[in-house]
């Protein structure tokens, strides 16, 4: 190589390593700061779009179990209304037996009638009562007589519980029916004029009353066992979601993490270049110098 002023070649030379080293040097120090192997689309374009669907489908997972969850505290709130209903029951079942024997006149009867349908009534108010975030449980609004349609603001028909990914009805959701449990549903009350539980007035009626309040029981009970096994399949479901969404977490930690150590060693390496190059760069620039005292001399 000639000795020349005009350029430095080895200057320039230096300088492009310098360039390079810092540049992967800077590029390590982002990682390391971030956490990240993958912070822009150019460190790995296919990491990246894998990365950003693997997110998309975590974020999705873990709102489905928020989902499940808040559906298990609907049923544990209807739930909750049905064992106050069936403590009415049990007491209508008291008063029925009671009013069926023939020891008491009719207007002790009526007094116990009274108290009969005070608790009739009662029940129909829990049952319009309950409701979960403005959704009515026991009113027969989710009874499921119609298919569902959540096509319009307020879903109709059976309340639809989503907690997968996609919509594939095998795999992202359940529904959940919750029959009517008012009083004139369960056949009680004065509104249930053609039903044998509709007053014990009489000692006739009490009688027939008894073997209609164990049906309405019956009926009560069928919707409790309905939404208990639904809670403990959407325990389940909870406890598959959160291992999909711990795998999924792990495979886009592979992607997108950075490994500390690995990263360390690739720092250190650039740090060490960096300098060397820097102090190379501080050679190369003084090299014309040599130049200048053949011409001075």
């Amino acid at each position: 190589m000639s000795l020349v002023i005009n350029h430095n070649l080895m200057a320039m030379n230096a300088a492009r390593n310098l360039g390079a080293s810092y540049g992967n040097l800077a590029a390590s120090v982002r990682r390391l700061s971030s956490g990240l192997r993958v912070t822009t689309a150019a460190d790995d374009a296919a990491g990246l779009a894998i990365r950003e669907l693997m997110r998309a489908e975590i974020a999705g997972i873990n709102q489905g179990v928020r989902n499940a969850n808040d559906a298990i505290s609907l049923i544990q709130t209807a739930d909750g209304a049905l064992g106050v209903i069936d403590e009415k029951l049990v007491r209508m079942k008291e008063l029925a037996e009671q009013a069926a024997t023939g020891t008491y006149n009719s207007d002790q009867r009526l007094m116990i009638e009274s108290e009969y349908q005070a608790m009739a009534s009662e029940i129909t108010r829990i049952a319009n009562a309950t409701d979960f975030n403005g959704v009515h449980l026991l009113n027969g609004n989710l009874s499921g007589e119609g298919n569902h349609n959540g096509a319009g603001m307020t879903s109709t028909g059976e309340l639809k519980i989503h907690f997968g990914t996609g919509n594939d009805s095998a795999e992202d959701y359940y529904y959940i029916h919750i029959g009517s449990a008012t009083a004139s549903a369960l056949g009680l009350g004065n509104n249930s004029e053609l039903d044998p539980g509709h007053d014990i007035s009489t000692q006739q009626n009490a009688q027939l009353a008894l073997e209609a309040i164990n049906q309405a029981i019956i009926s009560k009970d069928k919707i409790r066992a309905h939404l208990g096994a639904m809670q403990n399949r959407l325990e389940n479901t909870i406890s598959n979601l959160q291992i999909q969404a711990e795998n999924l977490q792990a495979a886009e930690s592979r992607i997108s993490d950075v490994d500390v150590a690995l990263e360390m060693t690739e720092f250190v390496r650039n740090q060490i270049l960096t300098q060397a190059a820097t102090a190379m760069l501080s050679q190369a620039n003084s090299l014309p110098q040599m130049a200048l005292s053949l011409i001075q001399g």
